[in-house]
């Protein structure tokens, strides 16, 4: 009888994890399209709108997982999660877009904005060196992330017209047929915003009870199926991206996903709950996160082309940490 109640709950587990997926996945497709849909119609640039829209609405699931897990006082999924989509974003995502193609950069914001991870990246560390980010380190992050906001909408009408060219292509395609209302893209971003909230609680709910049953740390959990999970719009958007030839749109949704992930998740999620930081994550997930950040510097901005074999060294070195994160949760 407890065998079968016990197959029971990981079946029942397992499938609020996959519902939950899919309520992140088209919560943040139904956000993402009736927002662009809304700023089109209301005069917004094309540019614009994939540099705040698109690539912070992608960045919707870890949000919503981040509130959800903060509020139920699961910390550790926030702080795994943040890391580990992080790592995800460039290793896995960006390595898999250029393995599809090459990713040529000619976006002037990705020169400014690649040192600005490096920059975020190394100050969340260095918050996190007391064990702990706490309040005021939320209010910093914060502030940080509404002054990278204001960055790049100053930064946007400065890019090259092929970029912007780029953008109107890419926005078209996401946005779909023209016509519909502003009532009916309303009614599309509570749709999304609805999955966004249900897919994340289901996604926490399970993800905690997996770790349990496994005996390893949320915060292990947080780096891998739920980093998985959070970030299928950016793997989505930048795949579809490298297919189309437009790699400034795959290179700045990376990017600007991770600081997002810094600036905002962080210091949103620790405003409702300050989140402890366990010392064995400073030993290894904090340096391969920096690591990666500092890596994609010169990988895609020494000939401003990141190639199919940086792409194999970066899916080659999401491989080898996962594979040793795991290791370390099970020693």
């Amino acid at each position: 009888m407890e065998r079968a109640a016990s197959y029971g709950a990981v079946l029942l587990n397992a499938a609020w994890f996959g519902i939950g997926i899919v309520g992140l996945y088209y919560g943040a497709e139904w956000l993402v399209r009736g927002s662009a849909r809304l700023a089109h119609r209301h005069g917004v640039s094309p540019l614009v709108v994939g540099l705040t829209v698109v690539a912070f609405g992608s960045s919707a699931p870890e949000l919503l997982v981040g509130v959800v897990a903060s509020l139920e006082g699961r910390s550790h999924v926030v702080l795994g999660n943040v890391v580990g989509s992080n790592i995800l974003n460039i290793a896995l995502i960006l390595g898999i877009s250029a393995l599809v193609k090459p990713l040529k950069a000619e976006l002037r914001l990705l020169a400014r904005e690649g040192p600005l991870m490096v920059a975020a990246s190394l100050v969340v560390a260095g918050m996190m060196l007391d064990g702990v980010i706490g309040r005021v380190d939320a209010v910093a992050l914060t502030v940080g992330f509404f002054a990278f906001l204001w960055f790049v909408l100053r930064a946007a009408p400065r890019e090259p017209s092929a970029v912007a060219a780029e953008y109107v292509q890419h926005q078209a395609a996401q946005r779909g047929p023209e016509g519909g209302s502003d009532a009916h893209d309303l009614l599309r971003v509570v749709a999304g915003l609805a999955g966004l909230i249900v897919g994340a609680q289901l996604l926490v709910i399970s993800a905690v009870y997996f770790a349990e049953q496994l005996g390893i740390s949320e915060t292990v959990i947080g780096m891998t199926v739920v980093a998985i999970g959070t970030s299928l719009p950016e793997l989505a958007t930048c795949v579809v991206a490298a297919f189309r030839d437009e790699s400034d749109i795959a290179l700045g949704n990376a990017v600007g996903s991770n600081i997002f992930n810094l600036l905002s998740i962080l210091g949103v999620s620790a405003l409702i709950r300050p989140i402890p930081v366990p010392a064995e994550v400073m030993e290894f997930e904090i340096p391969a996160m920096l690591l990666f950040a500092l890596v994609l510097v010169p990988l895609a901005w020494k000939s401003r082309v990141l190639g199919r074999w940086s792409g194999a060294v970066l899916v080659t070195g999401y491989v080898v940490f996962t594979v040793v994160l795991i290791a370390r949760a099970i020693a």
